[in-house]
């Protein structure tokens, strides 16, 4: 027997210009797993998100699409994401503060770079509102219906998806997980490596005549599998793996980009604005006091400490335009996940009035620690030199609700998989003294949390 208790009813988004009203109905049910809920809407696929914070103290699940919003722009696309779903959100009636509809998608990492690549099917911006939410916060569950429809007599369609909630919740919290075995990896392809390796010494020279003072560059390996993968196969074994990161997942039509990844790059709450400073990194040690030693060494490292830096300055300095109180500690701390120990620094202020989620994350992408210093600079070398399309990797991927809550990480740490193929990237700072042999072996540490939540090996 389903538990459950009806929050809220039939609250309206409605688009006067075209005759468009949003519907929405939450109730609030007993535990379930949140990737059995993703699992059971397998008749979405394609059609499906998942998100996890860092606390596991909000977990976002959306199955179908009541209404998509993409930009295809270069330089528009965080405003017109912001305009399209600020005007949606001032349209509501009764509104219910406990729990806001959901935005979730993301943005590719550089609308300007046009090679064709696995990306390809991907706009510059790809977000959605589910036909139904799952919202496990603070170990309380709520299940949310989003109809968009311009019919004017609705019921018949919004009884259809109370049948189908139901059982998707049946499905959720009765039927047992599949136990998904990892895939079985067949090949295992390191692409661009000699042009990585030939980029790393170019930019190094450009760094030294004065071009920029650090670039990003970012390499890829292809994986083949002797089956296809499926996503809820995906997003358990990253869930079991990793599970100090934020989880992602982001479906659009057979491709699942998901990932693990350390790095916020800003939250919103109550107006309250916190980003993470993540950059300078270092392996973790095979004891506790090899570890130590380390993470010691990372703090005294004069390369890291200023690649850091250049992060905290730049994300400081966004936080002093939309921010008000901004506070940024003076000196960083260690960072530690499974595979790789970073500098962090964390940075908290209070939005102005009249300034929102969306537009922190337009001036905070990229930060130095994912594109470089300066960044217009950066940024052309890497088109320069990089000779691959990131598509989402490194780019802002989270949600933003109706009251502007949200939430965007930086997906790093993350792979593009596709049927039996998927693609995984990592990358790191090059500055005057950086080395290819050293930031190669850098890039290694990175596959690994990926790897192993898709059952390969690299360099041990």
């Amino acid at each position: 027997m389903i538990q459950k208790s009806i929050t809220s009813i039939g609250y309206a988004i409605e688009d006067l210009s075209s005759g468009v009203h949003f519907y929405t109905e939450t109730i609030e049910v007993s535990r379930l797993s949140s990737i059995a809920f993703f699992e059971a809407g397998e008749s979405y696929k394609g059609q499906r998100f998942y998100w996890q914070n860092r606390e596991k103290t909000f977990t976002l699940v959306g199955l179908g699409h009541a209404h998509v919003i993409t930009s295809s722009s270069e330089d528009k696309r965080f405003e017109e994401v912001d305009k399209q779903w600020s005007e949606l959100c001032s349209k509501i009636v009764n509104e219910e503060h406990d729990l806001q509809p959901i935005l979730f998608g993301g943005f590719s990492f550089d609308p300007a770079n046009q090679l064709s690549s696995e990306w390809d099917m991907f706009p510059s911006a790809y977000f959605a509102v589910p036909s139904f939410q799952l919202v496990i916060r603070d170990d309380r569950v709520f299940i949310s219906i989003h109809l968009v429809t311009k019919e004017k007599d609705s019921q018949h369609r919004f009884d259809q998806l109370r049948s189908e909630r139901d059982d998707l919740i049946h499905a959720a919290q009765v039927r047992e997980l599949k136990p998904y075995a990892k895939p079985l990896l067949t090949n295992l392809e390191e692409r661009f490596k000699e042009l990585y390796l030939d980029a790393v010494s170019h930019v190094t020279k450009l760094i030294r005549t004065g071009e920029a003072q650090k670039v990003v560059i970012a390499r890829s390996l292809t994986l083949t599998f002797a089956e296809d993968v499926s996503s809820p196969s995906a997003m358990y074994h990253v869930s079991k793996e990793q599970p100090e990161s934020f989880l992602f997942g982001l479906e659009l039509a057979d491709n699942l980009f998901f990932g693990a990844t350390p790095e916020r790059l800003v939250k919103v709450e109550n107006r309250r604005a916190l980003s993470t400073c993540l950059a300078g990194s270092i392996k973790r040690g095979q004891t506790a006091t090899e570890d130590q030693q380390l993470g010691n060494e990372l703090l005294q490292d004069l390369k890291n400490l200023e690649e850091h830096q250049y992060v905290v300055d730049m994300i400081t300095k966004v936080f002093t335009k939309y921010c008000e109180a901004v506070k940024v500690p003076k000196y960083p701390k260690l960072m530690k996940i499974r595979d790789i120990q970073h500098l962090y620094t964390p940075v908290e202020g209070q939005l102005q009035k009249g300034q929102g989620l969306l537009q922190l994350v337009k001036d905070l992408h990229p930060t130095p620690a994912l594109g470089g210093e300066p960044r217009g600079d950066a940024m052309a070398i890497i088109r320069m030199v990089e000779q691959m399309n990131r598509g989402y990797y490194a780019a802002p991927v989270g949600w933003i609700d109706a009251a502007g809550n949200g939430e965007f990480a930086v997906a790093i740490r993350s792979a593009l998989l596709n049927k039996q193929n998927a693609y995984l990237y990592a990358g790191g700072g090059i500055v005057a003294d950086s080395d290819p042999t050293s930031e190669y072996a850098e890039t290694l540490v990175k596959f690994r949390p990926m790897l192993r939540t898709l059952g390969g090996k690299l360099n041990g």
